[in-house]
Formats: structure tokens, sequence, C-alpha cells
């Protein structure tokens, strides 16, 4: 699972061989949600509420660069980091 960003304890990560729409994983402790990068909607998964946002701000910030990692990873490419939310 390439990991593509971390910040306040979350990982962000996103699979070469993860099904559409365009998403990523986070993490946080025992918690996971795959989030879709262009709506923003939760896919699957539960994380505590604060956690939720910190994610959602941060994909907001960073939305073009994960469409560009999505792509990438569609051709088993290394993927580009993202910068942690501050």
């Amino acid at each position: 699972m390439p990991e593509i960003s971390r910040f306040l304890g979350i990982v962000i990560a996103m699979y070469y061989n993860d099904h559409a729409p365009a998403h990523f994983h986070a993490t946080f402790g025992d918690y996971e949600i795959g989030v879709n990068i262009e709506n923003g909607s939760i896919l699957w998964g539960k994380f505590p509420r604060r956690a939720e946002r910190l994610v959602l701000e941060w994909l907001a910030l960073h939305s073009d660069e994960l469409m560009g990692d999505w792509d990438l990873a569609r051709q088993r490419k290394p993927l580009n980091r993202n910068e942690p939310l501050e």
C-alpha cells in the first residue's frame, strides 16, 4: 500500500490494483475509510468525526494531485507524496 501522506496520526494511501471510482484509503488507529477523490464521499468504513473532517480538509487542498496519483497507480508507476495537513 503506497503511502502518499501522513499527518496527525492519519495515513493516506492508494493501492495500485484498486477499483473505480478514483479513491484513496485513510487509516487512523484501528479505523479505515475509503474516500472518493472527486466528491469527498466516504465509500466505506468509519472514522472519528474530527479525523474525518481533517481528511476532507486535506482532500480539498490536494484533489488535483490525488487524481494525478490515481492515474499513476492505474499505470503502475510510482506515486507522488502529498504535503501533510498542517
